[in-house]
């Protein structure tokens, strides 16, 4: 079975979970990061949501794994949270991040991406996040023409995996700052050089921080535009049957 149709099944039987999660008091919220602030300050931690089960909450820690807690947040569990259905379990919390991915992506502006357009009809949209020295990044590049042959378009989003301030971040930067964005991008994956200013308009770094707040932890990482994320490299023909194409 397909990953999109999988998908669907969950979305289905989830949607009473985002159809009735209530906002967070202010007050409880608050006090949650508070207190998990003050015993591990060196955590970044997302948006305190309601659950399932009455008075358990979620904090996600970016670029880690979801807590949940009481109001007080006096313990934590570290874990996913499953609800039980017949024949399955479902992954709650994962279907929490496939919604807010989603809606993170219909929220970015195409001016933002290093865009691969398809050719002739769009059948489809893949979101790559990528590093210009990871050579399976390389690999999946040369593979673009054919995906956009095939109906498929390709956004490009950076994800430096060493990091603010490394070679690979300053090389990304300047292909953002390109006038021809797609051709600094293909040039840097080939192992070329490029010279060009690094300037301050460029969203690079809030890509990075895009990618850990949507659990990237490598490239390449795909993210299609219904939220789900496929990690690693995946071969043209494999990728075109994920997207039922």
């Amino acid at each position: 079975m397909r990953i999109l149709t999988v998908l669907g099944v969950f979305l289905a039987l989830a949607l009473p979970v985002f159809a009735g999660q209530q906002a967070v008091d202010s007050e409880v919220n608050d006090g949650i990061l508070k207190r998990l602030q003050v015993a591990r300050p060196d955590f970044e931690y997302g948006e305190v949501k309601t659950t399932q089960i009455p008075g358990l909450y979620q904090v996600p820690i970016l670029g880690g794994p979801t807590l949940y807690t009481d109001a007080n947040a006096d313990h934590v569990v570290v874990g996913e949270l499953y609800q039980v259905a017949p024949g399955q379990f479902i992954n709650l919390a994962e279907l929490d991040r496939i919604k807010g991915r989603r809606d993170r992506l219909a929220a970015l502006d195409n001016k933002d991406l290093i865009i691969f357009p398809a050719k002739g009809v769009t059948k489809a949209v893949i979101n790559i996040f990528t590093d210009v020295d990871c050579g399976y990044c390389r690999k999946m590049h040369q593979e673009v023409p054919a995906l956009n042959d095939s109906g498929v378009e390709v956004r490009y989003l950076a994800f430096p995996r060493a990091g603010q301030g490394s070679a690979a971040y300053d090389k990304m930067v300047r292909a953002w700052c390109a006038a021809d964005r797609r051709q600094a991008l293909t040039d840097l994956k080939n192992g070329k050089n490029i010279s060009g200013e690094l300037c301050k308009d460029n969203p690079v770094a809030a890509q990075y921080q895009l990618g850990q707040e949507f659990d990237v932890t490598g490239t390449p990482s795909i993210v299609l535009m219904d939220g789900t994320l496929l990690g690693g490299y995946h071969p043209v023909a494999e990728m075109l049957s994920i997207l039922g194409i």
